[in-house]
């Protein structure tokens, strides 16, 4: 099955300059006169309604694309692994890209597909906080940063989510799905594919915050313990571009409204801040931080192991 088709398609637009499905169309006839791939068809195509048929389509695609990878690819590949690949071939980066392809042939969601509508408010860049997983640095806070970017397609927002580590920077990529009242951010590492997950409560205009949970694995320690936070994303204004440098972990009782006010956001009573963000973090039993240990799951292992292995030899 084609992942993603209707997506790819449109970024492969981007990639190579065109503007419109008629330019779009003219530039498969420039690999194949006799492709299968017209206007009537692609429109169908580039709305998520339908995929091809005709393995043609697909062969001419990567013809058009000129990746020096083979249609299977194109079809399997994860769409964050196709936008690092695309965009290396064609020395375009990844808001470049996406912008371009939301632009293609007009607005991304089209008939019959599902639209993010007013969730654009939501596209912009924010500054995280949330506990540290690493038992290298036990309760401090780590400074993240989130983008939300306009859709590539069938109305889904991209999100990027990027920590400075003492191994080196990680970045993860996904799409956000509004669903209710809620916020799903299905984030992966390009090229490891190593996954985090963010559940957040569904702001109104002008989201100034978005809170809830990020979930995943501890990436620095001497295991990998299964992991839940509260997360705090505090928006910063348009024209605010952080750099990537500022993504530390904080001292121990450093301001978390001094180094909002560094990162660029103006506040009237920082002390009010330090004190709410202070309070949401740490707000439940675990203070905020919930993980499991290897200790504990070895312990459960252990015992029922031997209730497993104890039936098997009565048996």
């Amino acid at each position: 099955m084609a992942a993603d088709f209707d997506r790819k398609l449109r970024l492969t637009a981007a990639a190579i300059g065109c503007g419109t499905c008629k330019e779009l169309v003219a530039a498969f006839r420039g690999v194949d006169p006799t492709t299968p791939f017209d206007t009537g068809r692609a429109y169908k195509w580039l709305q998520g309604r339908a995929r091809p048929r005709e393995q043609r389509v697909y062969d001419d695609w990567a013809k058009v694309l000129d990746l020096g990878r083979p249609a299977g690819w194109l079809l399997d590949c994860d769409i964050d692994v196709f936008l690092d690949v695309v965009g290396a071939r064609y020395a375009l980066d990844r808001d470049t890209l996406l912008r371009r392809a939301d632009a293609f042939g007009g607005p991304a969601s089209g008939a019959g597909a599902p639209s993010v509508g007013g969730d654009r408010y939501l596209c912009g860049t924010y500054l995280t906080y949330s506990h540290a997983w690493s038992p290298y640095y036990s309760g401090r806070l780590i400074r993240g940063t989130l983008s939300i970017s306009a859709p590539i397609a069938r109305g889904r927002l991209a999100a990027t989510y990027t920590e400075a580590l003492p191994t080196g920077r990680v970045s993860v990529q996904g799409a956000v799905v509004a669903v209710a009242r809620s916020l799903y951010l299905h984030l992966r590492e390009p090229g490891s594919e190593v996954p985090l997950f963010m559940t957040l409560f569904h702001p109104t205009p002008p989201a100034s915050v978005l809170a809830g949970f990020l979930c995943g694995a501890t990436f620095v320690g001497h295991d990998q313990r299964p992991s839940a936070t509260r997360i705090l994303a505090a928006r910063l204004p348009a024209a605010t571009v952080p750099t990537p440098r500022t993504d530390r972990y904080l001292e121990a009782g450093e301001s978390v409204a001094a180094d909002l006010e560094a990162g660029g956001l103006r506040l009237a009573a920082p002390a009010e801040v330090d004190a709410q963000i202070a309070g949401f973090l740490a707000d439940s039993p675990g203070g905020g931080l919930d993980q499991i240990d290897a200790p504990t799951y070895g312990g459960l292992v252990d015992l029922f192991d031997r209730l497993l292995i104890g039936r098997g030899a009565a048996a």
